[in-house]
């Protein structure tokens, strides 16, 4: 082969390199320009954290109660209608019962009839000790001169004497057990007259304490029956409730009952007005609803203006734990898997790192890191499948918000 063939040969094996070469570049080239990923941290910081509890509530009333009349009778007057305040002890009806009043003048006559009595049981008594003082005075008289002359007084009318000495002792005592039963009928008959004058004054409707008439059931007019059993259908008169002091009661789910406790702090959102105002829990049933799993807690409510009408529904949060000056980092930067939390840190390199972490108390939008994190460190909030342990990543600080500052010590 001659030199010019050699050297045409070998210009053409390196024309059919070159785009090999060139290609190998490129991609070389392009490797060393592809964009680094961008992950969205936030760091790891000190506040103060508290778990909640959101649950809908409903205002109740702190006492409510149906009156009604103890006697049967007819409603001669009716003093309030529905919407109405009432003060403790305010007479709210009045019934017409007029055997009831005849009833009362019977027991005050057998008072007087007993009183009567007694004076004249006193009168026996005081007759029966002065015939007896006259015929004892007798008896001494005889025994005295039949014991200074001896045979003057016959046997006969002495042993007659003596026996109207003690027949005349006898009829005091006779007397005066005579006078005490006559007291104790006094004592039976001013019992009948007290119970029966209570069953008039029954007859007088009152309020049992100050509070909103709810509902009025009865008119001038209507027949009440006596309501003395539970289970006697009778109509009431009137609903009486508290409303100046409302019950606010709350379901708490079985889970989150472990953490109620009296003196709780409760946020109150009213739904209606969207007025928030806070509160204490104030009591709790300690027992769970079998069909609702669930426990009743209650916050007393001051109403003094009225201004809240029971059956209203609010928004309460429930504090359940709070911790103050604790590790923290948002909700969404913590992992849950294969039973164990876990994050994605970036380190000072960029670097991705998992790291395993035991929480503590969780809000809405924090969590408690109790083990597994130091102060400052920088972990990732978002995406997280879209990263792995180990790739150098461009970190961005994210927009979530900080919890509140605790002190640190």
């Amino acid at each position: 082969m001659s030199m010019r063939s050699a050297s045409i040969v070998l210009r053409g094996a390196l024309l059919m390199a070159l785009p090999c070469f060139v290609s190998i570049g490129c991609s070389e080239k392009q490797a060393d320009s592809a964009p680094v990923a961008t992950a969205s941290i936030a760091p790891v910081v000190r506040g103060d954290l508290s778990s909640t509890l959101t649950v809908a509530g409903e205002f109740q009333p702190y006492q409510e109660v149906e009156l009604h009349a103890k006697v049967s009778g007819y409603i001669r007057r009716i003093n309030v209608d529905i919407g109405d305040r009432v003060r403790n002890g305010q007479v709210i009806a009045t019934l017409e019962v007029p055997e009831l009043t005849a009833q009362v003048a019977g027991s005050q006559a057998e008072v007087r009839h007993s009183q009567s009595e007694i004076a004249r049981a006193q009168s026996g008594v005081a007759l029966t000790e002065a015939n007896y003082a006259a015929v004892h005075a007798a008896y001494t008289r005889l025994s005295e001169a039949s014991k200074q002359r001896p045979g003057l007084v016959a046997e006969q009318e002495l042993d007659d004497s003596r026996a109207r000495d003690l027949d005349a002792q006898a009829k005091i005592n006779v007397a005066k057990s005579a006078l005490e039963a006559t007291k104790e009928q006094l004592g039976v008959s001013q019992a009948d007259n007290q119970r029966v004058q209570s069953l008039k004054d029954y007859s007088v409707v009152t309020a049992p304490f100050t509070g909103v008439i709810t509902m009025r059931y009865a008119d001038v007019g209507s027949l009440i029956q006596a309501g003395t059993a539970s289970n006697t259908q009778s109509m009431p008169v009137v609903k009486v409730a508290q409303s100046d002091l409302l019950r606010l009661r709350m379901p708490v789910p079985e889970e989150d009952v472990p953490f109620i406790k009296i003196g709780g702090d409760v946020s109150i959102k009213l739904q209606a007005t969207g007025k928030t105002f806070t509160g204490k829990i104030i009591r709790f049933t300690r027992e769970l609803s079998t069909s609702t799993r669930t426990m009743l807690a209650e916050v007393d409510v001051p109403n003094p203006d009225l201004t809240l009408s029971t059956g209203m529904t609010a928004q309460t949060t429930i504090v359940l734990q709070a911790q103050k000056n604790v590790l923290t980092v948002p909700a969404g930067a913590v992992l849950k898997g294969d039973g164990r939390a876990s994050v994605l840190i970036v380190d000072t390199h960029n670097t991705v790192q998992k790291v395993p972490v035991t929480l503590g108390i969780q809000s809405p939008d924090r969590i408690e890191i109790t083990q597994g994190l130091s102060e400052h460190q920088s972990v990732i909030v978002s995406g997280q499948t879209n990263y792995q342990p180990g790739q150098v990543v461009r970190p961005q600080l994210s927009t979530i918000s900080m919890p509140k500052q605790g002190d640190n010590q």
